[in-house]
């Protein structure tokens, strides 16, 4: 059976717009807890307050995974197999680091594991810059 090209970059386009939605509604939590952490303040943040961001960040990351498994489970054009298993490899990545950050964050403690956060940071950048890169080639080769 032969892949529905349009049904696939719709789903395609929808999994990324969701996923930017999540990421838009987790910034302020990120903010906050970022800007604690660059001036060394995460004390000052309430155990409330961490519990509440540590929460939202396991949500999102459910989602996250949610979306992932539809994008698995698209059967996508043959000309962009092998770029679609690049996405799905991208999105992996990135939901792990989305794990990470969550599981830097102990809100009993008021406490953020620093390296494992900044390190969770940076593989949501790279996975998030290869994803964006994937979905254009294969809007490209689509259309």
């Amino acid at each position: 059976m032969k892949a529905n090209i349009n049904y696939y970059a719709q789903a395609v386009n929808t999994a990324i717009t969701d996923t930017e939605e999540i990421g838009e509604s987790l910034n302020p939590h990120f903010e906050v807890l970022k800007e604690a952490l660059d001036q060394n303040k995460v004390t000052e943040l309430s155990v409330e307050q961490l519990t509440t961001i540590k929460e939202k960040f396991a949500e999102g990351t459910e989602k996250y995974r949610g979306i992932n498994t539809i994008l698995v489970g698209l059967k996508a054009p043959v000309k962009v197999l092998g770029v679609h298993k690049q996405l799905l490899k991208s999105y992996s990545e990135f939901i792990r680091g989305c794990q990470e950050m969550t599981d830097s964050i102990d809100a009993e403690k008021q406490a953020v594991d620093t390296e494992v956060f900044t390190s969770s940071e940076a593989v949501q950048d790279v996975s998030s810059d290869s994803m964006m890169k994937t979905i254009q080639r294969i809007t490209k080769i689509l259309f």
